[in-house]
């Protein structure tokens, strides 16, 4: 280590773990988990484009002793599986990051080198920082071997949203981005890889979807993604190589909101026979006006409910008895908490129809579908949660709730944000020890808002008969 005084302190750290050398790479080069590891990151943002690569660049805070400091970040080095150089540059000084790896024995070595370089003589006015910087590099080596290695426990209710959870006004807060930042500080990495695992994603063009398709592509997922036309297979095929490079993308048509179409797409999917890992039911709209499907269906009924139990019920030979955990994601809405199911509201007439209260209503049935599913395919090592994305800044949410967006536009959560919990249910190992559960930033939540708006015994019993009689019913009709 060299003296403070020359404005150069150089600290290097070493650990071995147990996980391939491709995969540690491939942790450390994104920048972006830093903040999962080091604990003197408290943001961290991508700002280039394409995958991770020599020349990407990311914007990054970082607390240096008694400072917080904006870092830019670009990786000047970049050779697979070896090396990593990242050089950071801040207002008052500069640090340079070189991490070495190398595979023996089904273990990787890693070694951490840290060069700071201090501006304006700051290193002379701040006696102990060498020593602290040592801690602080201490620290984060130690955090980064817990990230690649631990296994982390059963996600469980924080005190903190357990208490939010008791009020109503705390509860809508952990709806907003605050909900998001102040979780994100106790969660536990997510370093897990997701090559050679099957994702079909719904509702993938736009929004939340979209924004899980990318972090999923990222992660090494093989995707098979639908949506409604060639049109908007290309714009977020686009979009995906953009921000990943991924070129393999696949994709399968149809209208979700037509039970004919959700049928011949599932048999086009058992027709190929190819195991599906995780099936994230996210397709949906809030229709404001009225609307009727071709098939004489109310549309938020088709789109939100049925379709998603008929995915759900026809794809399960797809689905069960892997080696790993299959998982079923099935994305809800706080906005269910307004309504206690009633049959009487599915399929709802144009007579007093309003477009929040249908939304709301099949939310509501899809997470009472969501326990019951999970505790019927446990047995076949399949997983079944819901969650909500808390309030995002979605397209929905500009077409269709346009005064809740000007109310509250300066907090609501980005498409990605909204999307992180789809993803950690999606990829982390965490999020397969848990079934039947709703969850709202990687945590489980209470499916009842202060234990109000619970069904009764008969609906929730007659809700699935009442599923299977509508599609079956409309599957027969005649076309009109």
């Amino acid at each position: 280590m060299q003296a403070l005084g020359v404005m150069m302190l150089g600290i290097t750290k070493t650990i071995s773990v147990a996980r391939s050398v491709e995969d540690c790479f491939l942790y450390l080069s994104d920048v972006r988990k830093l903040i999962e590891w080091d604990p003197a990151v408290s943001a961290t943002r991508k700002d280039s484009l394409g995958p991770v690569a020599k020349g990407s660049y990311f914007t990054v805070r970082v607390a240096i002793g008694v400072l917080s400091l904006r870092f830019r970040y670009i990786i000047t080095e970049h050779t697979s599986s070896r090396r990593i150089v990242i050089a950071g540059r801040s207002m008052f000084l500069n640090v340079n990051d070189t991490i070495e790896l190398s595979e023996a024995d089904g273990h990787t070595a890693i070694s951490y080198h840290a060069e700071f370089h201090f501006k304006f003589g700051l290193g002379r006015l701040l006696p102990g920082l060498a020593e602290a910087l040592d801690r602080q590099c201490q620290l984060a080596i130690d955090s980064l071997e817990i990230a690649l290695t631990r296994l982390a426990d059963e996600a469980t209710l924080s005190p903190r949203n357990a208490k939010a959870d008791a009020k109503t006004l705390s509860a809508l807060r952990s709806f907003t981005r605050h909900g998001y930042v102040t979780g994100r500080r106790v969660w536990a990495p997510m370093s897990e890889r997701m090559e050679g695992r099957h994702v079909v994603l719904t509702g993938a063009n736009s929004g939340i979807g979209l924004a899980a398709a990318i972090d999923l592509a990222s992660a090494g997922a093989s995707l098979t993604l639908i949506v409604r036309d060639e049109a908007k297979a290309a714009h977020t095929a686009e979009t995906i190589k953009e921000a990943t490079g991924r070129t393999d993308i696949r994709f399968e048509f149809a209208d979700l909101s037509l039970l004919k179409d959700t049928d011949t797409l599932i048999d086009r999917l058992l027709a190929k026979g190819e195991a599906i890992d995780v099936l994230i039911n996210n397709a949906g709209a809030l229709f404001n006006e009225h609307t009727m499907t071709s098939e004489g269906l109310e549309k938020s009924y088709a789109l939100l409910l049925l379709s998603p139990w008929r995915l759900s019920e026809r794809l399960l030979p797809l689905l069960q008895n892997h080696d790993t955990t299959a998982r079923i994601i099935n994305v809800v809405s706080g906005g269910m908490y307004a309504e206690r199911l009633n049959l009487k509201r599915l399929n709802m007439t144009s007579d007093g129809y309003r477009g929040a209260r249908a939304y709301a209503q099949c939310k509501r049935a899809l997470s009472i579908m969501t326990e019951i599913w999970a505790e019927r395919w446990r047995e076949h090592n399949i997983v079944v949660n819901a969650m909500h994305p808390g309030w995002s800044d979605t397209p929905g949410v500009q077409k269709s709730l346009p005064l809740f967006r000007r109310l509250t536009r300066l907090v609501l959560r980005s498409h990605a944000e909204g999307a992180d919990t789809v993803v950690w249910m999606a990829q982390a190992n965490q999020a397969a020890l848990s079934t039947g559960k709703l969850f709202l930033d990687r945590e489980p939540r209470s499916t009842y808002l202060l234990g109000n708006n619970v069904e009764s015994d008969d609906d929730r019993k007659a809700l699935e008969p009442r599923l299977q009689h509508d599609f079956e019913s409309t599957l027969a009709a005649p076309p009109s």
